[in-house]
């Protein structure tokens, strides 16, 4: 039994590099071989890349693969609430004891050396599946693809790239070719790869890598096609055809991801029963999850309230869509943002649409936008804006002059976070 808690040691693995983000594959290869190698002994492995959806599309996934009765390992990144919600075993999240067991047990292999706290927490994560009996894990990458950590399953049994855009230029590089090519290294040679819509550029990319290690594509609208039609979903796959409920998961977005999904599942031998599941029984906590419980609920009780931890212009655009649709109420923004993020891009699709936006700091983020700053970019995108002390702050402002508005929390994962911390 480890002698102290997750949250210690998690803590004490941050002083073990000087970045948080350093991308390399070097550090992992060495730790990984300390341990016995475990990246080897996974059940088959779905490694899913691109910028947005991804975590949407392991939600559907595992709905999915458990509907067909299978057990299913799945690593996600960043957590809301809890590290543990990284990492979830075949029998459940992964528990207090054998997370800090694990930990402890990378720490010690690793003596001192310098690893990223990303790195050496996914090594924990891999000997932690390693151990569990299971019949699929779904890796999500952390960032790009051929040098993030979990890029050292040499064979999986499928991978799955979804829409890729601008994000995170200042690791992945300042154009969509050069994005593109660094999500497309977790193609692997003789592993078909499921591929979302892209923007013609970063499908090219795509195709060239597939070529050169000789992976097979099955891409949007030329291998399968997706789409709602007479108030349900339509797959279309070669001369196959099926119908099929919308996704639990709301947003016209989710009907790309959806498709992704189901030709995946296609592809890994699976059927109908996993179709209906992974649209049916998915849930994915902070992409427009409505709020019905909790303070932020009280202080503003007519008032419709959703959370989103979407930080990009594509889920800006996404988002503005999805509100577009639902019925009418006025629609009052809370946003919090890094500075790493496009905030004028992604605030953007919602001017002329929002009735106002009240800024507020991510708690706990350094690098955390300012509540001013925010509602300054907001004023530049010609929406009503003011600066909020909090996010309950700015719910019981919009409360008191729009009782009956729609709130939507957004601007990013770790605000969702907070937000969902208090707010139960």
């Amino acid at each position: 039994m480890s002698r102290f808690g997750s949250d210690v040691i998690l803590e004490r693995m941050m002083s073990l590099h000087p970045k948080i983000m350093d991308l390399s594959l070097d550090r992992m290869w060495r730790l990984l071989d300390a341990l016995g190698n475990p990246q080897d002994r996974l059940p088959p492995v779905v490694h899913i890349a691109g910028t947005n959806g991804k975590g949407s599309v392991l939600a559907m996934l595992r709905a999915g693969l458990e509907g067909a009765g299978k057990r299913v390992h799945a690593y996600t990144s960043p957590h809301l609430v809890r590290f543990h919600e990284r990492i979830r075993l075949a029998d459940g999240l992964i528990s207090e004891a054998v997370l800090a067991e694990t930990l402890d047990e990378c720490e010690d292999a690793n003596g001192g050396e310098s690893i990223t706290y990303f790195e050496i927490t996914t090594c924990a994560a891999l000997l932690a599946f390693s151990r569990v009996p299971a019949d699929y894990t779904l890796l999500e990458v952390g960032l790009g693809g051929r040098f993030d950590a979990t890029n050292v399953v040499s064979r999986p049994a499928l991978t799955v790239l979804t829409p890729i855009s601008l994000d995170h230029q200042q690791y992945l590089g300042d154009s969509l070719d050069r994005i593109a090519y660094e999500k497309a290294g977790i193609l692997k040679p003789g592993v078909p790869c499921a591929v979302g819509r892209q923007e013609t550029v970063a499908l090219e990319v795509i195709r060239k890598q597939a070529a050169r290690v000789g992976s097979p594509l099955q891409v949007w609208e030329q291998h399968w096609q997706v789409r709602k039609e007479h108030g349900g979903l339509a797959f279309r796959h070669g001369g196959e055809h099926l119908d099929l409920p919308l996704p639990a998961l709301l947003g016209s977005h989710q009907i790309g991801n959806a498709g992704i999904v189901l030709a995946s599942l296609l592809t890994l031998g699976f059927g109908e029963t996993a179709f209906e599941a992974g649209l049916r029984d998915a849930f994915w906590p902070a992409r427009m999850q409505k709020l019905t419980v909790g303070p932020l609920v009280q202080a503003a009780p007519e008032a419709e309230i959703y959370l989103d931890g979407g930080h990009n212009p594509a889920a800006g655009l996404a988002l503005a869509d999805l509100l577009g649709n639902l019925p009418p109420r006025r629609l009052h923004l809370v946003a919090g943002m890094l500075r790493t993020k496009d905030i004028r891009g992604f605030l953007r699709p919602f001017a002329g649409m929002a009735q106002s936006l009240h800024g507020v700091s991510v708690p706990g983020q350094s690098a955390t936008v300012s509540a001013q700053e925010t509602a300054c970019a907001a004023r530049a995108e010609r929406i009503a804006a003011n600066a909020a002390d909090s996010v309950e702050a700015a719910v019981r402002t919009i409360a008191r002059t729009d009782s009956a508005a729609r709130i939507l929390i957004c601007g990013s994962l770790y605000l969702a976070g907070e937000v969902l911390r208090a707010n139960t």
